[in-house]
């Protein structure tokens, strides 16, 4: 930015050779238009100007969260002291005086562009990963709708970003968890509340320090004396999370809830008959054969054998094992 076109025009003419590209301005108020629709690696600067001066226009830019960090460099006649103490007050990187150098201008041009490449190359190779992961889950909500354990995506204040189907029946249940009007998860009592804040603060934490592996557990006791809720908390990403994203995950599972539509999956994934699927969800709600037999009017034979086909298509060889497999799945329902 300079107000004299002569000298924009030279220097210009100058950082277009050296291979730079270049966008101009008259006045600070064109500069900071410019600013604000485009990202630049850095701003050369007159002092001098009327209406809006350099150093006006420099604490503007500095006030704008998305040029704070912006490199500036200001062209001046005005290299006393106190001028120059006046331009670092308002976060100017360097001075370049006039009249200009022009081999001067290019060298101090590369240096600071080097600096600035060089401080963001010393950010965590995993900030884009971490980044990547935390925005593909906020937009995975119909892959996390479809698994039968509640997750919970809670940001660096311990607020609830997003639920999914699970999450928000457990909610809906409010047995051994619910959702505070301020957005923050609650346990069934105050010790609870507590212990689930510091699994969720434990878990920030090691993500803002870095550090992905490890999760942090708590049992959440139920009102109703069924068995209780398991919460498990664990970082997103290496690295604070910004503002709005998720910074841990938080997966709540009830030990004693059962999905018939888990069973479904299992059975397209096995290639069941019905009357396999129906045994296989008898034996996992615990019921005995000879139980079974009787509720489905079959002889103990027919189940014995429908038994044996489950057996064969799961591979596995024992009730207990069957029924792992099923109380194993992950999915939930379909969404459709």
């Amino acid at each position: 930015m300079e107000d004299e076109a002569d000298l924009r025009s030279d220097i210009c003419e100058e950082l277009i050779a050296a291979g730079y590209a270049v966008d101009e301005a008259g006045t600070g108020q064109e500069a900071l238009d410019l600013l604000r629709d485009e990202r630049y690696d850095l701003v050369l600067c007159d002092i001098t100007m009327p209406r809006m001066s350099g150093l006006d226009l420099l604490r503007q830019v500095r006030q704008e969260p998305d040029l704070a960090d912006l490199p500036f460099v200001f062209l001046t006649a005005l290299a006393g002291r106190q001028d120059i103490i006046a331009g670092k007050a308002a976060g100017v990187d360097d001075y370049l005086t006039k009249p200009i150098d022009f081999d001067l201008m290019l060298i101090t041009i590369a240096a600071r562009l080097d600096q600035v490449a060089r401080i963001r190359g010393t950010r965590s190779p995993d900030d884009g990963e971490s980044q990547n992961l935390r925005a593909a889950l906020m937009g995975a909500d119909e892959a996390l709708n479809r698994i039968a354990v509640g997750v919970f995506l809670i940001d660096s204040e311990r607020k609830v970003l997003f639920r999914n189907r699970r999450a928000g029946e457990l909610l809906d249940e409010a047995d051994g968890i619910s959702l505070g009007r301020e957005g923050l998860l609650r346990g069934e009592k105050p010790q609870q509340t507590h212990a689930l804040r510091d699994i969720m603060d434990t878990a920030i934490a090691r993500g803002a320090d870095g550090a992905r592996q490890g999760s942090e557990a708590v049992a959440l006791t139920r009102e109703s004396g069924r068995r209780p809720l398991i919460a498990v908390a664990c970082p997103l990403g290496r690295g604070p999370a910004a503002a709005g994203e998720p910074a841990i995950g938080l997966f709540v599972t009830d030990p004693e809830w059962r999905s018939s539509d888990a069973a479904e999956a299992m059975a397209q994934l096995y290639g069941l008959s019905p009357a396999e699927t129906r045994l296989a969800l008898a034996l996992v709600r615990g019921l005995r054969l000879d139980e079974i037999a009787d509720d489905f009017g079959l002889s103990r034979n027919t189940v014995s054998y429908t038994l044996k086909n489950l057996f064969r298509k799961t591979e596995t060889d024992r009730q207990a094992d069957l029924i792992s497999l099923f109380l194993s799945n992950p999915v939930a329902r379909d969404t459709a």
